[in-house]
């Protein structure tokens, strides 16, 4: 099964398209006891067994590298090992580390992230050009590849809105993942801009192929599902998509006072999976 399947798959089988984001915030864990990494570790399995009881799933997660990686061997222990619980639930993983080095580097990041991390996708910054993208699909045919196209930050623009050849920049890396593609090559675009997210999605429904992107902003950045949902519903199966939310799930607790940390993240979850509406 190459990534693309596996999205429609999980799509199909959970009806969602939520990314959630696994990004630990330790001073906002309930759990006290242990090393960073073993708090970690035991919130998300906590979350991953009330999704597990009230067969309430998303589509997909994305653990974000450096959350872990800022407690050392600890926290990347405790990513592998959260990785490797989600994945063994049948839950899609996507290693968020937006890689973008050529060569022997790329591939020795590539080789971390799949053979080690066993991710099924990762993301990717394209500044280095092909040359920084080849190597995990060369080594990696099957997996997925999301190319920072249009991030969801405040300041993406001083960049990505630049105007080279009468055209923004977002739009000529939207032309490149198209020059590029490779089935499982996708592209990130922030629901904080969701003009510039449609105009990314015609570029891809122009071209023919199918090109999943993966939609961070929701949640606590601002970012409105019902616009984006407007831009995918355009799109000939919305399945291979991904809309993301990090914060607002995981934290959830601090909205759902009367609820365990654990069970108020589902119901932020089976909330946004309503929402979007599969």
């Amino acid at each position: 099964m190459n990534y693309i399947e596996m999205l429609k798959e999980s799509a199909k089988k959970y009806s969602s398209i939520v990314c959630l984001g696994l990004d630990p915030v330790i001073e906002d864990i309930p759990e006290k006891d242990g090393t960073p990494g073993e708090r970690i570790y035991k919130f998300y399995e906590n979350i991953l067994s009330a999704i597990v009881k009230k067969n309430i799933f998303p589509g997909a997660v994305k653990p974000n590298y450096a959350f872990y990686a800022q407690y050392g061997i600890d926290g990347i222990v405790s990513l592998e090992k959260v990785i490797t619980i989600y994945k063994n639930a049948g839950i899609p993983v996507i290693l968020d580390y937006k890689r973008g080095d050529i060569g022997k580097t790329a591939a020795a990041y590539a080789k971390e992230a799949f053979d080690f991390f066993k991710a099924d996708a990762v993301t990717l910054s394209p500044y280095l050009g092909y040359d920084s993208i080849e190597p995990y699909i060369k080594g990696y045919p099957d997996k997925g590849y999301y190319i920072l196209t249009k991030t969801s930050n405040a300041s993406s623009g001083e960049i990505q809105d630049v105007q080279t050849g009468g055209k923004d920049f977002f739009l000529h890396i939207a032309d490149m993942i198209v020059k590029w593609y490779h089935p499982g090559i996708g592209s990130v675009a922030g629901a904080t801009y969701p003009e510039q997210l449609d105009k990314i999605n015609d570029t891809f429904l122009n071209s023919g192929k199918e090109i999943p992107f993966l939609i961070p902003g929701v949640g606590t950045q601002g970012g409105s599902i019902s616009e984006v949902m407007a831009v995918l519903r355009k799109c000939p199966d919305v399945k291979i998509h991904r809309i993301n939310a990090s914060s607002s799930i995981n934290y959830a607790y601090k909205t759902y006072k009367e609820m365990k940390y654990d069970d108020a993240a589902v119901e932020a979850l089976r909330q946004m999976n309503g929402e979007i509406g599969l």
